[in-house]
C-alpha cells in the first residue's frame, strides 16, 4: 500500500506558505496603494523607512533570482559563481526591445512607447520576458554545453569567468565593431510603460510595479515546487546526493544537468527584465561579481533545496542589504548616542552572519529534508567518533 503521507504533508506545508506569500503581497500592495496616502507623517514615515515598496520590490526580484540558481545550485548541486551575467543579459533584452535605444528601427508590436520615445523597438512586455527567459537559457545552452562535463572547482572557475565576461562586454559595449550594443556605461533609459490587459503602469507607479514583480515571483515559485516534485526535479536531486549511484539507476547525467542549467538561467533572464521594468533602465555598472556571491548566499543561508527556505533567505538578505543595515544603525546610534556608520560595516556584518551560520546551522533557515537529514548523520557520525576516541584515550 502506498504511503501518501508524506506528499500530503508537503502539499499542506506548501499551501500555508503560499497563503502567508500572497497575504504580505497583499497586504503591501494595499497599504502603499490606499492607506498611506492617507495616513499621518508618522505613519508614512516608518513605512517609507524600514518597508519601503522600492526596497520591497527589489526585494521581490531577488527572490526570483535565487530561485532560479536554487534549479542550478540547490536541486542539481552544481556550482554557478556567474549567475549575475543572466540577470545582466535578460535586463538587456528589455533595454533592447522596450526603449527608443535601437532608433534606426520603427517596430511597435503591441508596446506602449512614452511620448516622444516613439522610434526603437517596443514589444509587449509578456513577449519580452518570453524574450528575456529564451535568449538567457541560449546563453545557459552555450556555457553549459561544454562546460558541465567538469565537476566542483573546475566548474566553478568557467562560471565565474562567464560571470565577469558578460558584464564587461556590456560596460564596453558602446563600440563593438562600429555598433553601440549596449551604451555602454551610460546604459539604456526610457523604458516603456507596461500595458497589462489595457491598464498602463507608468514609471512611478511603485504599487503596480510590485505588484507585477511580485506576481513574476509567485509564478516562479509553483514553477519550482511543480519542477522539484516532477521527474526531471526528481533526477536533479539524485545526481545532488549521490552521482555515482543516479548514473547507475539510468540517469544520463550530463543532459540532466544541462537542463538545469538552462532552465536555471531562464529564472535570471526574466529577473533581469522585472528588474529593468522595475527602475525604468538597464545599467551596466549594476551587474558586478558581488550580486552572483549574495545570490549564492541567499540560496545557502536560505536552505538549498528548499523553496521556500530560499524565499526566506532571499528577502532576509536583501532586506538588510538595502534597508535594514541603514535603519537598524540609526537605531542604535539614536538609543546610545554613538556615531557608527553601518552601511559601511555591510560586508564584515555579511561575513560574520556567514560564518555563524556556517558553524551552527549549516543546512540553512529552512532545510530541505534530505539535506537536514544528511547534515545531522554527519553531526552524529561526528559525535560518534569524538566518544571512541575519548574511549580509546582513557583506557
Amino acid at each position: 500500500m502506498t504511503n501518501t503521507a508524506p506528499a500530503h504533508t508537503a502539499a499542506s506545508s506548501n499551501r500555508k506558505w503560499a497563503i502567508g506569500f500572497t497575504t504580505v503581497v497583499a497586504f503591501f500592495f494595499l497599504l502603499n496603494k490606499f492607506v498611506l496616502p492617507e495616513a499621518s507623517g508618522q505613519v508614512q514615515k516608518f513605512f517609507n523607512a524600514w518597508f519601503s515598496l522600492t526596497s520591497m520590490a527589489e526585494i521581490m526580484i531577488w527572490i526570483l533570482m535565487a530561485l532560479g540558481l536554487n534549479i542550478i545550485v540547490g536541486y542539481a548541486g552544481l556550482l554557478d559563481l556567474g549567475y549575475v551575467a543572466f540577470w545582466a543579459l535578460g535586463g538587456y533584452v528589455a533595454g533592447w526591445l522596450m526603449s527608443p535605444f535601437l532608433s534606426s528601427f520603427q517596430i511597435n508590436f503591441f508596446g506602449n512607447a512614452r511620448a516622444g520615445l516613439e522610434q526603437g523597438i517596443h514589444f509587449h512586455v509578456f513577449l519580452v520576458l518570453i524574450l528575456g527567459g529564451v535568449f538567457t537559457a541560449i546563453w545557459g545552452i552555450i556555457i553549459g554545453g561544454p562546460t558541465l562535463r567538469l565537476k566542483s572547482d573546475y566548474l566553478a572557475l568557467v562560471t565565474l569567468g562567464f560571470g565577469e565576461i558578460i558584464p564587461q562586454f556590456m560596460l564596453n559595449g558602446a563600440d563593438i565593431g562600429g555598433l553601440n550594443v549596449t551604451n555602454g556605461s551610460q546604459g539604456i533609459g526610457g523604458l516603456d510603460d507596461v500595458n497589462l490587459f489595457g491598464y498602463v503602469i507608468g514609471t512611478f507607479a511603485l504599487p503596480e510595479k510590485f505588484l507585477m514583480v511580485s506576481l513574476m515571483a509567485g509564478a516562479m515559485i509553483f514553477f519550482s515546487i511543480r519542477l522539484r516534485d516532477g521527474r526531471l526535479g526528481r533526477a536533479w536531486l539524485a545526481i545532488r546526493e549521490d552521482e555515482l549511484a543516479a548514473s547507475m539507476m539510468g540517469v544520463p547525467l550530463w543532459r540532466t544537468k544541462f537542463y538545469s542549467y538552462a532552465i536555471g538561467a531562464v529564472g535570471g533572464g526574466i529577473g533581469g527584465v522585472g528588474f529593468a521594468i522595475l527602475v525604468g533602465g538597464v545599467y551596466a555598472d549594476r551587474f558586478n561579481f558581488v550580486i552572483s556571491i549574495i545570490i549564492l548566499a541567499m540560496v545557502v543561508l536560505g536552505g538549498m533545496g528548499n523553496v521556500w527556505g530560499v524565499v526566506v533567505g532571499a528577502t532576509v538578505l536583501a532586506w538588510i542589504n538595502s534597508i535594514g543595515l541603514i535603519q537598524v544603525g540609526e537605531l542604535v546610534n539614536n538609543s546610545f548616542g554613538t556615531d557608527i556608520n553601518f552601511p559601511s560595516y555591510q560586508f564584515l556584518l555579511f561575513g560574520l552572519l556567514l560564518v555563524l551560520m556556517m558553524l551552527f546551522r549549516r543546512e540553512g533557515f529552512i532545510p530541505e529534508a534530505r539535506i537536514r537529514m544528511v547534515m545531522n548523520e554527519e553531526k552524529t557520525e561526528d559525535l560518534d567518533k569524538v566518544s571512541d576516541e575519548t574511549k580509546i584515550a582513557s583506557n
